[in-house]
This record gives C-alpha cells, sequence and structure tokens, in this order.
C-alpha cells in the first residue's frame, strides 16, 4: 500500500473512531430521565456535542492528509476558527442552530409543552438544532425553524399552568326556576354562570381538567352530567 492511501486509510479510520466517540457520548446522555426543562435543554445539547465531535474528527483526520494539512492545521489553530463561526453564524443553517441553543436556555417552550405557534396548536415533540417538531392534534407535525420560533410569539399553555377548561353551554326557558337551576349546575362543575336572558337563559358551564389532551373527553362528560341535571330539573 502506497504512502498516500496509508494516510487516507488513517484519516478513515480517525473519522469513524469520532463518529462512535460521539454516539457512545449521546447515548451516555440519553440513559437520563428529566423533567421537561432539563430535558429540552440535554436534547439541543446531546446535538450540539454530537456535531462537535464529528466536526473535530474530521477537521483532525485532514491532518493526516499532507495536502490539505496547512488548511486544516490553521483552521484548527488559528483565528481562522473564530472568523468560520462568525460567517457562518450569519446564515441559516446556523443561525437556526444558535437559535436551538437559546430556546433550549431561555425555554419559551419545552419538550412536551401544548403551545400555539401562528395560529397552529400542538404539543412539542422535538427540539433539534435546526427544527422544532409540533405534534398538533390530527398527528400531523408542525415543522418550524428556530429562528422562527426565537422571533416569534409562543402561546405555551403548559407553562402556565398544566390545567385547562372544559366547557359547555345550555339554554332553559326563561320562566324557570334560574338560581335554583344555577345552584343545581354546580354541583356538577367549578364555574357556573348565566350569560345570557332573552327568549331563553343562557348558562355557561365550566370544569378545570388536567392537560389539554383530555379537554374533550371531559367537555363530553359535562355534557353529560348538565343533561342529566335538567332532566331532575324537570327542564330538558
Amino acid at each position: 500500500m502506497s504512502h498516500f492511501w496509508q494516510r487516507v486509510l488513517i484519516a478513515v479510520v480517525v473519522i469513524v473512531a469520532a463518529g462512535l466517540l460521539a454516539k457512545l457520548v449521546d447515548w451516555r446522555i440519553s440513559r437520563h430521565e428529566l423533567p421537561p426543562e432539563a430535558a429540552t435543554r440535554y436534547a439541543v445539547l446531546r446535538r450540539t456535542i454530537f456535531a462537535t465531535i464529528v466536526l473535530v474528527g474530521i477537521l483532525s483526520a485532514l491532518l493526516v492528509i499532507p495536502g490539505v494539512r496547512a488548511v486544516a492545521g490553521g483552521v484548527l489553530a488559528s483565528s481562522a476558527v473564530i472568523g468560520l463561526v462568525i460567517g457562518f453564524a450569519s446564515q441559516r443553517v446556523i443561525g437556526n442552530a444558535v437559535a436551538g441553543v437559546l430556546i433550549a436556555f431561555s425555554q419559551p417552550l419545552r419538550i412536551g409543552d401544548q403551545v400555539e405557534v401562528e395560529g397552529t396548536s400542538g404539543v412539542v415533540e422535538e427540539i433539534g438544532l435546526s427544527y422544532t417538531w409540533i405534534r398538533t392534534h390530527d398527528n400531523d407535525r408542525l415543522v418550524v425553524p428556530n429562528e422562527k420560533i426565537a422571533s416569534t410569539t409562543i402561546r405555551n399553555s403548559t407553562i402556565r399552568s398544566p390545567l385547562t377548561l372544559a366547557e359547555t353551554t345550555v339554554q332553559v326557558p326563561a320562566d324557570a326556576d334560574l338560581r335554583k337551576l344555577l345552584e343545581s349546575l354546580k354541583e356538577d362543575a367549578d364555574e357556573v354562570y348565566l350569560s345570557d336572558l332573552a327568549d331563553k337563559a343562557t348558562f355557561v358551564v365550566r370544569r378545570w381538567v388536567s392537560g389539554e389532551d383530555h379537554r374533550e373527553a371531559a367537555a363530553s362528560d359535562l355534557r353529560l352530567a348538565v343533561a342529566a341535571r335538567l332532566r331532575a330539573e324537570g327542564v330538558a
């Protein structure tokens, strides 16, 4: 084997070793069970460490090949590294990565949070170096560049509180005993109030439930409970 191909083989071994090391580090980090705020930071940190190890491995492998040794050595050992980072950071890809790190530590959203981005609601499924993945209620995926997440308005229902309201409205004859009916409906709800009084009286009935995913089921149960109350009061 010629001297050149020996150097190429060494470079390949270095790159493979860097890849295996990156995989090992990623695997070790991913083994921990963490709360949402820590899990979000770890998810971005894992990808950052993985990319850094692979990049350093590739540049180190280039040092073995004489034709590119001077260039690779200059990138690793001189101020050219800073110039490259600043230059690429202004580009969209690296900008998304920088935004991903900012999101991980400032945490306007976290993995598992119920959020709304530009009118679309869903659960944050993954925060990568470039994109954030949001699972919508119909099981689609909204993929948003991290730069956009970092610069747009986000509604985060989970950070505020894990509770949400299940709500239903019901109309009854205006000549019914509304006060008695109001007190009866309160037995199955957290909030009941009379919202309108015209030809028919309109009640709004609300119940706090844990988690956005359970709201529709809780609203269905609330409607059934209200219907039973109305029948019991003779106004159904």
